[in-house]
């Protein structure tokens, strides 16, 4: 079964930062574009990261480029966020995905998790 789990968010001032993670389970991360997208409440799927299987680069959304950095461990079918500079409106529900491509990564993920908060707050 594919499976995607991610680790648990949290609470974080501003200006502070987060890492968490994502565990894959019965499939090959090489096979996909992996990485994140978040939703806000009352908002769209937002993308915040992509690693293209065309290329394995990593695509960021332009709100959080130069603040965040995806890292995989494609052995040990793993990858994580590593958040910094953290702002209010960073304030969503983080999900892992897999696709076929980038493009669809936020509108149609092939496997995706459960999701993890993250609360940007005083």
């Amino acid at each position: 079964q594919e499976q995607l789990v991610e680790s648990w968010g949290g609470l974080v001032q501003p200006g502070g930062s987060l890492r968490f993670s994502c565990a894959g389970s019965g499939f090959r991360f090489d096979d996909y574009s992996i990485g994140w997208f978040r939703q806000a409440p009352g908002k769209t799927r937002e993308a915040v990261v992509c690693i293209s299987s065309d290329d394995r680069l990593a695509y960021y959304g332009d709100a959080v480029k130069d603040r965040f950095s995806i890292w995989v461990d494609a052995a040990k079918n793993s990858l994580g966020l590593h958040m910094k500079d953290l702002k209010a409106d960073d304030t969503a529900v983080y999900y892992c995905a897999a696709a076929t491509s980038c493009p669809v990564l936020t509108s149609k993920p092939t496997i995706w998790g459960k999701g993890s908060q993250v609360t940007v707050s005083t």
